[in-house]
């Protein structure tokens, strides 16, 4: 079987694992998660991060936007770009900034700008599943492969523990994270350079 036959497999077993979790759990997790982060130095010292509205199989990270904005830091997300076909971080001062956008998905409102990648310090990254020399299972399409290529900042993946598996088959295009965060863990990767 290729690469990208495991992975579709992969894919479905993870999601069939999560359909088993309640919300109740999820929730609990999610903070717990949240929780962890904050007390990690890097997510501290972070001036400006990059955060994701989550999908309802995803993590919880939306008090992390509060307590970003509260501590003073650049807060981006993503906003897909139809010209390119790929998304761009934006600046997100306030959350009425967010609104719907071209997946269903919060996203910055058109007057919200543009930042450079290279500008973000901290990378906060969802997935289907993780694995611990850091790579990612995304949802299939590249999107996140495509823009953390080159990015210079701390790349971190967001997972619940169900989320994380012994090994996902690595493509040439595949970006390995630094560093995993679960609601019960911080783990540097394995194979982040």
């Amino acid at each position: 079987m290729n690469a990208a036959a495991l992975k579709a497999s992969l894919r479905e077993q993870v999601r069939a694992t999560g359909k088993t979790i309640s919300a109740e759990e999820r929730a609990a997790a999610s903070a717990s998660l949240c929780a962890r982060l904050e007390q990690e130095l890097i997510w501290r010292e972070a001036q400006s991060v990059l955060l994701f509205v989550p999908l309802p199989d995803e993590p919880d990270v939306r008090p992390l936007f509060e307590a970003a904005w509260a501590a003073g830091k650049t807060v981006a997300f993503l906003r897909f770009d139809a010209a390119s076909g790929s998304y761009l971080a934006c600046r997100v001062r306030k959350p009425a900034e967010l609104q719907p956008g071209k997946f269903g998905v919060l996203e910055p409102g058109p007057d919200c700008p543009v930042l450079e990648l290279n500008q973000l310090d901290f990378l906060l990254v969802p997935g289907v599943s993780f694995d611990p020399s850091g790579r990612r299972l995304g949802r299939g399409k590249g999107y996140y492969d495509r823009l953390l290529t080159g990015v210079p900042g701390h790349k971190c993946g967001a997972a619940f523990e169900w989320q994380l598996v012994a090994s996902i088959p690595a493509e040439p295009h595949d970006v390995c994270l630094n560093s995993l965060l679960t609601p019960s863990r911080w783990r540097q990767c394995q194979g982040a350079v």
